[in-house]
């Protein structure tokens, strides 16, 4: 080797000789031996071939693995969507419950409006006898002048609708309180429409017949509203010119205002026998309380 060639090669000195430079130049085997180290033993790789059995009972235990944690998510989920729906039947039976509140009200106000209304024969003979005896038209203008409209109570309809709760309800409940929003949109379309139409025109042709300073006090309700609902005191004769053609369109287009009125609590009649029967519905159903 080069190394060994260049130590051969240097000058002998007194204090190393040329023997000793040899002898340090090689190492012994025994001189070279690593330390003593930890020998690990590696297992047989090779290992015995499986047969087809162990390759099925390996698969069928993922397989059932997966399908018992897919089942789990389905009961979860369906026991979490029974109790969503129960808070929705829930909250649709406090909502049919407000409902009928609210139109039992607007029923009890147009048997009111009826009852009166239907009096207006007796009060146009005893004006058109005599134009200034007008004071039976004051109970007439109180029922005819205002309206009280029904609103559905739609909390829970509107929770349904935007957050897809119909999907969680059986197609009977869901059916079910369809049909009955349905019969208010009915209702509600008809009072928009027809009745508003109606009362507008009673309205309008009272404005051309009454006198400024009689008809001013009939518009705060405070001034006539009492317990008498057949009479209500004008401060003087009502008609503001002896118009007898303009007084007999107001009772005409007044005698069209009764016949609406008597429509409109027809809808709301059937309106509230369709919500008692769904809280009746519900109640056996989903035993509420």
């Amino acid at each position: 080797m080069p190394e060994e060639e260049d130590i051969l090669k240097q000058p002998l000195t007194e204090e190393e000789p040329a023997d000793a430079i040899v002898q340090d130049s090689f190492i012994s085997p025994s001189e070279t031996k690593t330390p003593d180290m930890e020998v690990h033993h590696h297992p047989d790789l090779h290992h015995k071939r499986k047969n087809f059995r162990e390759y099925f009972l390996e698969f069928l235990m993922i397989f059932l693995a997966v399908t018992m944690g897919f089942i789990a998510e389905n009961v979860r989920e369906y026991i979490t969507d029974g109790q969503k729906e129960k808070q929705y039947v829930l909250s649709l039976y406090e909502d049919l419950q407000v409902d009928t509140v609210k139109i039992t009200y607007l029923i009890n106000y147009d048997d009111e409006k009826i009852n009166v209304l239907s009096h207006m024969n007796v009060c146009y003979d005893t004006v058109s006898k005599n134009l200034k005896a007008t004071s039976c038209m004051g109970a007439l203008i109180k029922y005819s002048k205002t309206n009280r409209t029904f609103q559905l109570t739609d909390r829970t309809l509107r929770q349904l609708a935007n957050a897809g709760g119909f999907r969680l309800l059986s197609k009977e409940d869901a059916d079910s309180i369809l049909v009955y929003e349905s019969m208010f949109r009915q209702y509600d379309d008809f009072q928009k429409t027809i009745f508003q139409g109606a009362q507008d025109n009673v309205r309008s042709t009272l404005n051309l017949l009454a006198d400024f300073k009689v008809n001013f006090p009939l518009q705060n309700p405070a001034t006539w509203w009492g317990k008498d609902t057949t009479h209500t005191d004008l401060s003087g004769p009502l008609l503001f010119s002896d118009d007898g053609a303009l007084l007999n369109r107001w009772f005409n287009e007044l005698a069209l205002y009764l016949r609406i009125t008597k429509a409109q609590r027809i809808l709301l009649a059937d309106l509230k026998d369709k919500a008692t029967k769904l809280m009746a519905f519900y109640k056996n159903k989903h035993h509420l309380d």
